[in-house]
């Protein structure tokens, strides 16, 4: 499974906060391995962080770290920079954040149809009610982003 997190830097934290994370150290590492996370990966926007990780049980991972003395010493040194978590409403959580669309999952929808025979919808576009029309017929442009 694939989880991501919203987290925010305290003002200022930032270099701080990129300095700590150039090499986690090995017993934070280990305890992923340990807790089942095979990846854990931040993006930094301004004072914005975005975590997406992956691991068989997000929940039970979780249970491991948390319960964890390398948890305990690696929040001690890295908490200081860390304002908090945000969950999906924007509101203080440390929870997933809402998914709203994966390519993957779209392609792999889509194959499903064409092999059961139906045909796959068109995301993004109202589909017409006169199967008829053409696409030059259907409202506004239709932009080939060139991702097939």
């Amino acid at each position: 499974m694939r989880i991501a997190l919203h987290s925010t830097l305290r003002a200022g934290a930032a270099d701080a906060y990129l300095a700590e994370h150039a090499r986690v150290p090995d017993e934070v590492r280990a305890l992923f391995d340990r807790a089942g996370i095979r990846d854990w990966t931040i993006w930094r926007s301004g004072d914005r962080l975005f975590h997406l990780v992956e691991c068989d049980d997000f929940d039970e991972a979780m249970r491991v770290i948390r319960a964890d003395e390398a948890d305990r010493r690696w929040q001690e040194r890295i908490g200081r920079f860390v304002d908090g978590f945000r969950g999906p409403d924007g509101t203080p959580a440390y929870a997933p954040l809402e998914q709203v669309w994966r390519l993957e999952e779209q392609r792999r929808d889509d194959a499903a149809s064409v092999a059961s025979g139906a045909e796959a919808p068109e995301s993004g576009r109202a589909q017409p009610a006169d199967a008829s029309r053409s696409d030059a017929d259907a409202d506004g442009p239709v932009v080939d982003m060139g991702l097939d």
